[in-house]
């Protein structure tokens, strides 16, 4: 399964990569971006099975990567980890397909079951 994990912090790649590893996600291939918009134009050339975007950032925030996404007929499983889960803002990610938003600080079963919900068939994907 290829996850790209997308955060303007480098210690929040860092921990969720490593979260991800003790979540049983061992045989994952997981590449990192800083912001939406290194992130979008690593999924037009190599899209992944899953990606975890913060929803505040510089260049292109996640929300607006998922709504990008969605406009340009992209699908990809697209899950937030983010510190604002406000009611508006899940509900703007939903609104544009997000399979989840998890509020930080999160633990491992919640990134495990957010993940296996999401992926549901794609663990063992090449």
């Amino acid at each position: 399964m290829k996850i790209l994990v997308v955060d303007d912090s480098k210690a929040m790649r860092a921990l969720i990569r490593r979260t991800l590893r003790g979540a049983r996600y061992d045989e994952a291939n997981i590449s990192e971006a800083e912001n939406g918009r290194e992130a979008f134009d690593s999924i037009r050339s190599s899209p992944p099975d899953l990606v975890l975007a913060n929803f505040n950032m510089p260049e292109m925030s996640g929300i607006e990567l998922l709504e990008r996404l969605h406009d340009d007929g992209v699908d990809v499983s697209f899950g937030f980890i983010t510190s604002d889960d406000s009611e508006a803002n899940v509900e703007r990610a939903r609104k544009a397909g997000a399979r989840f938003v998890i509020g930080k600080p999160f633990s491992r079963q919640d990134l495990r079951r957010a993940v296996n919900e999401a992926t549901e068939g794609k663990k063992n994907s090449p």
